[in-house]
Order: structure tokens, then sequence, then C-alpha cells
């Protein structure tokens, strides 16, 4: 046996250890990471705001403080007014249950010559195995969904805690990055880190854009159907459709589609019709184009973007492939040498003329021999 062949043997063994050893961490910390990424977007987004605190002279961190502190009783705020509006239509929604139920019979009855009774109907869904079967799984998955709003809860804490630290501590964090980097590549890193704040804040700026015209149009849906607290609603569809990615827009229109069929049954299918044309509209035409103004992202990109975050990190995926595409291509735009194009009638989307091309070929052979 060559003297080299042990050696070799346990260098191996240990090579794919350390790669085994690497992968189940990596596989262990990959929520951690993903809370991470999430947190330093989020500080991102409002570094401007504590900028211009601490330029005023307030500490960095009172100011990441106030900066947060506004966002938690906005978001209260909001979540306590739509809670008690839902809290009341739920209980005139069930007080009215056997109203509606009445008015679906008499629809049935009517449309297909039937004789369906009320009574009959709701004792064979009190009676029903699939209502007692879900009952049963419901109550023992009561622990289930404990730990599932815990685990939510701990993760929010996460993102926040660190997104503070990363907002609050973000030019320390700089040096203490650029202490370990050459002098041209601590510029690089500016400059990256710069381009990311600028596209961040930009992508935060389109979607605050989005929400406003979102909840103008089911505003003006909702209040022409005369459904209750349409304002309410109308901020409710805006906000959710657009900072939760992949199921926030379910999430939007279920809401405002619960409170109306409080006040009639069909209203409930003109707003579910609503919402999805509407989905359609934003998602081919709407925001690709504000997208690709304010940050400045092509809108087949920003597109494709979207759906390979989507693919790669789910949701987080979404909801960051944007500003980090953005960022990439602005930072990557510096390197790229451009180079005159040429005056080619091609260029502009026009198709030469074959006269005058056979035209210029003849004087370019006169000229040749001559």
């Amino acid at each position: 046996m060559p003297r080299w062949l042990p050696r070799a043997m346990v260098l191996a063994l240990a090579l794919v250890a350390c790669y085994r050893l690497a992968s189940w961490a990596f596989d262990q910390l990959t929520g951690l990471l993903l809370n991470i990424v999430i947190a330093f977007f989020l500080a991102l987004a409002i570094e401007p705001a504590v900028d211009r605190m601490s330029a005023r002279g307030m500490r960095r961190g009172l100011a990441t403080g106030l900066v947060f502190l506004g966002i938690l009783i906005s978001v209260a705020g909001f979540f306590t007014l739509l809670g008690s509006m839902l809290a009341d239509q739920i209980v005139t929604m069930v007080e009215d249950f056997p109203k509606y139920l009445d008015q679906v019979v008499s629809w049935v009855n009517d449309t297909f010559h039937t004789e369906l009774s009320r009574l009959e109907i709701q004792d064979s869904l009190l009676h029903s195995d699939w209502l007692q079967s879900y009952v049963k799984n419901s109550a023992d998955n009561v622990l289930d969904v404990s730990t599932q709003v815990l685990g939510g809860l701990f993760k929010v804490l996460t993102v926040t805690l660190f997104a503070f630290y990363f907002a609050a501590d973000g030019p320390r964090l700089r040096r203490a990055l650029c202490s370990v980097l050459p002098p041209a590549r601590q510029t690089e890193v500016l400059r990256a880190w710069e381009i990311a704040v600028a596209k961040t804040g930009g992508y935060i700026y389109s979607r605050g854009v989005m929400a406003l015209i979102s909840g103008v149009a089911h505003y003006v849906l909702l209040e022409t159907l005369a459904v209750p607290y349409a304002p309410a609603l109308a901020v409710w569809v805006g906000l959710i459709s657009q900072f939760i990615p992949t199921i926030g827009t379910y999430l939007a229109g279920a809401l405002p589609m619960l409170i109306a069929f409080t006040v009639a049954p069909w209203y409930a299918v003109w707003v579910l019709g609503f919402v999805v044309i509407y989905q359609q509209f934003e998602n081919y035409l709407l925001q690709p184009r504000i997208t690709a103004k304010t940050v400045d992202i092509h809108p087949a990109v920003s597109f494709g973007s979207v759906i390979a975050g989507t693919a790669l990190l789910g949701a987080v995926g979404a909801l960051i492939a944007i500003p980090a595409t953005a960022t990439l291509q602005a930072f990557l735009g510096a390197y790229i040498k451009r180079y005159d194009v040429t005056d080619d009638p091609r260029v502009h989307g026009r198709t030469r003329r074959r006269g005058a091309s056979a035209l210029a070929r003849v004087r370019h052979a006169l000229s040749r021999r001559s």
C-alpha cells in the first residue's frame, strides 16, 4: 500500500464529514438566516428616516426606537380597529344567518323548482359526520395552533430585534465591515450599501403607491355596494395585499367578502370577482410600470425576479426579490462597459428597405473598383 493512501483516505473522510456537518448546520440555521435577511431589508427601509432624525442631533438608538414605536402604534391601532369591526360583523352575521339561509334556499327553490327546507339543511349540517370530525380535529389541534402562534410571535420579535440593531448600529456595522477590506473594496461596499438603501426605499414607495391605488379602487366598489366600514376595509385591502407576499391578496379579499355577505349574499360574489380582476390588472399592468419608475428596473425583470424569489425562498423571496435585483443590477452596471450603438434602422425598430440595401452594395462595389 502506498504511504500516501491512508492519509488520503483520512483526508477524504474528513472532508465528507465536514461537508455533512456544514449541510446539517445550514439546514438547522435556515430559518434564522431568513429572519436576518428580512431584518436587514427592513433596516434598509427605515434607515433614511433614522438618518434624518440623527442628523438633527438625536441619538441613533433613540431615533431607531421612535421609528419602531411609530410603526408598532400604527399596526396595533389598525388591527385593533379591524378586530372590533370584524367581531361586530361576525356577531351580526351569526344572528342573521337564518335569514341569509332562507334567502338562498328560496332562490334555489324558485330557480331549480326544488322543495328544500332551511330546518332540514340546518339539521343535516349540525348532525353531519364532516362537521363532527372537523370539530374534533380542531379541538385536538388547539395545542398545535398555539405552538404555531407562539413560533410566529418569536419570529416577529427576532426580526424586530435584528432590524433594530442593523438600523441603530448601521454606521458601526459599516465601519466594522470596511475595517477588514482594502480601501478600493471599502468604496465598493459603501456604494453597494447606498444603492441598497435607495432601491429598498424606492420599493417601499412603490408598494405604498400601489396600496393607495388599490385602496381607492376597492373603496369605490364597497361604497357603491353600500358595504359598511368601507374606508377601513379599503385600507385593509390596500396594505395587506401589497405588504404580505403570495397570500396577501387572498387575505385582503376575504374580509370584504365576509362583510359584504352580511349585506347581501350575492355582494360577496361581486367583491370576489372584482378582487380577482383587479389583481390581474395590478400584476400585469400596474405593478411593472410603477416598479420600473421607482426602482428603475425593467417590468419583465421585476416580474421574473418575483417568480424566481418565490421559487427559491417562498414568501420571503417574493418580498425581497425586487429590491435585491435592483440593487444587484445598479451595482453591476458600473462594471459593464458600454459602446456606442451603430446607426442602423433595425436598432430603432425599422426594417431596411431592400432597394436601398441593394443600392448601397452596388455603390460599395464601384468604390472598391475605383
